[in-house]
């Protein structure tokens, strides 16, 4: 099959960005695909030293030509559109026709500007990578108070003709994340497993993540209720360190309140340098004793189901994983190389564990990986559900 499959590799050059987008343009090409990787976001390009945007294209194209020759991707099709309607890579005129031959366009995280020149393919997929945040702006838009960003964000979702969303609990008498009126398929985030070598080491140190601070705005409201993101869920387990049997780090962008969490018994790191390419950030990550993390609150509020990419690289390389339960424990096998938490108590429980038998829980974690998220089933179940 012909598949176009969209991103936000060169828009915003991180290593955790890279390796999500790509494990779909890597998985396809594995299962013998021929797959056009496009980027059309309508914005300039993301500067993460400056962090701020720039109109100069050419270090955010050589980052992606980069990150493709050093996953021996060198040969795929690549096209990417800046916003002065400039194409990088793939010519227009050969977009075109490859879009009009597909038979699947798939807009990961809806990033790519659904143009006429894109149309054509037999199904055109939306998937929703940002659950609550999807749904927020398609349930204003229906209850009349949407803003103008928001009513653009609407239409171009509901152009597609098959929905997908990390959102996996959806549906569950117990998850509100709202259908409105979309047939939403669950999906998951694909790993190549070859790309992801086991890396045991019984003396690493620290439990690590890596994650944006941020303060919205505007918070996603749904039914007059705002939600926060993953700061929020953060700062309820700040005090984590003063009762943990390990070391905790955080790789941290963004305003973070940085003296607090030192303070608290955090070891911060700057993110940008630990996700600066594909190989730092996978290095961070091998390098880890594990994660621990929180979810956005308004994943969990909503008991979404949503899973991290993140969490599922650190599985892949047999690192143990406690994580906040967003819903996920349903779908997942959770408690031997991947444990949930909900309290304070929950969470020094799981590392505790963790550290009781360390070599077990690595080896866990990697069969997780393989048995939950390698790239040719997770992409198969999406072909099949888009009747492909």
């Amino acid at each position: 099959m012909r598949i176009v499959v969209t991103g936000l590799v060169a828009t915003y050059p991180l290593g955790g960005v890279t390796w999500d987008y790509l494990a779909y343009v890597d998985g396809f090409r594995r299962l013998g695909h021929d797959v056009l990787y496009l980027e059309d976001t309508g914005a300039w390009f993301y500067d993460p030293k400056a962090q701020t945007f720039s109109e100069d294209a050419a270090p955010n194209l050589r980052y992606l030509d980069q990150a493709l020759g050093g996953l021996d991707l060198g040969d795929v099709h690549w096209s990417v559109r800046s916003a002065d309607d400039r194409y990088h890579g793939l010519e227009g005129a050969a977009v075109s026709r490859f879009c009009g031959e597909a038979d699947l366009f798939l807009n990961l995280s809806g990033c790519c500007w659904l143009r006429d020149e894109y149309r054509g393919a037999r199904r055109t997929a939306y998937l929703d990578s940002d659950p609550g945040y999807t749904q927020a702006k398609l349930w204003a838009a229906d209850h009349g108070c949407a803003t103008e960003d928001q009513l653009f964000s609407v239409n171009l979702i509901r152009q597609h003709d098959r929905f997908f969303t990390f959102a996996e609990h959806i549906g569950a008498p117990d998850c509100a994340v709202p259908a409105c009126g979309i047939d939403w398929h669950p999906t998951r985030q694909p790993i190549v497993i070859e790309r992801w070598p086991v890396a045991f080491d019984a003396g690493a140190g620290r439990f690590t993540t890596v994650m944006s601070w941020q303060t919205e705005s505007a918070p996603p409201m749904i039914d007059g209720v705002a939600y926060g993101g993953k700061s929020t869920e953060f700062l309820r387990f700040v005090d984590l360190p003063g009762r943990a049997p390990v070391a905790l780090e955080v790789a941290v962008a963004g305003s973070a309140p940085r003296d607090r969490l030192t303070a608290a018994g955090w070891h911060v790191v700057d993110a940008h340098a630990r996700s600066a390419s594909p190989l730092d950030y996978q290095r961070y990550l091998q390098g880890s004793r594990g994660e621990w993390s929180t979810a956005k609150q308004i994943y969990v509020a909503l008991r979404s189901g949503w899973f991290s990419t993140r969490s599922a690289a650190y599985l892949a390389c047999g690192k143990p994983v406690v994580v906040q339960d967003t819903g996920w424990s349903a779908h997942y096998p959770s408690g031997a190389g991947l444990l949930a938490f909900s309290t304070l108590d929950e969470a020094v429980a799981g590392l505790a564990a963790v550290e009781h038998d360390y070599r077990r829980h690595c080896d866990a974690a990697r069969a997780v990986a393989e048995q939950e998220l390698a790239a040719p089933a997770v992409l198969a179940r999406l072909l099949a559900d888009a009747e492909l």
